[in-house]
């Protein structure tokens, strides 16, 4: 060894003033940072069992952790290094509990770019964006991203002059939808697979959209997500997916006036408006494969249809206006409301306000999900 004394950043025992020569370990404090930050947890873990070579620097790198980690080995073993190391931060241990609060401090910005389209599918603007998401750790390099959406008031359902509406889909009623998170995309075969062990996707892909999922196998799903990481993950209502999907427009789809196989994947053998006939896929496609709508929610056109926790209804004579899942009208035989359209669907049937039903236990390769998890303050 050589006589060189560590720098005041290199590793340390434990907190102890006075650095050995033998503590330095290769990349510092910074090699240990950019661990915790990692997306592989084994990496985190290493982090987490370094850190506290670095003194007091090191014990805020562990608190630090427990404020944002959502990979729950991790977080336990962070919080069992700090539990063992010093008698007197048991007081300051206690602040702490899994998983981390949603806020501000473990939430991050993504940024993207909309298109609004005319009748003729031409592109007309191009809008960026930027929106706020909380990631949620699934393990094995698989996570689930989820969007913050403000609460705000719309106008849900079609106008009867609405090009190729249907009568179900009115009357038209103003509703009051309280914040949440959303799914930035489709729940993927990967995060299916992830959480129950099983993929009974007929298109196979990891990043797939999962298919062949009945509403009872997404609640399952949903309970056992919600359990593992400890927040309560659900289903969408119909008035939240119509509010999340429409991203504040008014137009058939949130893309404008019509839309194209461009800007999403449905049947494009069929027109809605004035564009051109497009192509037809004939299964599903990785998420987040076109351009998202102005909130930043990729796929809320076509791919696969998204099961909502609302039962079928005739029509919106007598819906909630709170934001709420119409669930009063669960009686057997049970058929749920599906939203949003899939790759087999014509355009008509993806429009924002379009919905279809199925028998809650019936799946086939056009039925998949999108999850909602509760704010904070709801």
């Amino acid at each position: 060894m050589t006589n060189q004394q560590p720098r005041p950043d290199d590793a340390v025992l434990g907190g102890l003033s006075q650095a050995p020569i033998d503590g330095v370990v290769l990349g510092g404090i910074e090699g240990v940072r950019q661990k915790l930050a990692s997306d592989n947890e084994a990496v985190k873990r290493e982090g987490v069992l370094q850190a506290l070579n670095y003194g007091d620097k090191g014990i805020e790198m562990l608190f630090k952790t427990l404020e944002l980690e959502t990979n729950r080995g991790v977080w336990q073993l962070a919080y069992q290094k700090l539990e063992g190391h010093i008698g007197e931060l048991q007081a300051r241990l206690g602040q702490y509990s899994f998983p981390p609060r949603i806020g501000t401090t473990n939430t991050n910005w993504y940024e993207y770019e909309n298109v609004t389209v005319n009748r003729r599918g031409e592109i007309i603007q191009r809008t960026p964006g930027r929106a706020r998401y909380y990631r949620e750790d699934l393990g094995n390099g698989v996570y689930l991203d989820m969007v913050y959406i403000a609460g705000g008031t719309f106008l849900m359902g079609a106008p009867a002059s609405e090009h190729k509406s249907f009568d179900s889909e009115r009357p038209q009623h103003r509703v009051i939808v309280p914040e949440f998170w959303i799914g930035k995309y489709q729940v993927t075969q990967a995060q299916w697979e992830a959480i129950t062990g099983s993929n009974p996707s007929k298109f196979k892909g990891a990043n797939r959209p999962v298919e062949r999922v009945t509403w009872d196998k997404c609640q399952e799903f949903c309970r056992k997500l919600s359990g593992w990481i400890g927040k309560r993950y659900r289903l969408p209502s119909e008035a939240e997916w119509e509010y999340a999907c429409r991203a504040g427009t008014t137009t058939p789809f949130n893309s404008g006036e019509t839309i194209t196989t461009e800007l999403a994947n449905y049947n494009g053998r069929e027109n809605y408006a004035e564009e051109r006939k497009g192509q037809y896929r004939g299964e599903t496609v990785e998420i987040g494969s076109f351009p998202p709508n102005a909130w930043g929610l990729y796929d809320m056109h076509g791919n696969v249809q998204e099961w909502c926790e609302d039962g079928w209804h005739i029509n919106y004579q007598g819906a909630p206006t709170d934001g709420s899942a119409w669930t009063n009208n669960l009686n057997l035989p049970k058929s749920c409301v599906l939203r949003g359209g899939s790759w087999v669907s014509s355009p008509k049937n993806c429009r924002s306000s379009s919905y279809d039903l199925s028998n809650i236990r019936v799946n086939n390769t056009i039925s998949g999900l999108r999850l909602v998890l509760l704010s904070d303050r709801s």
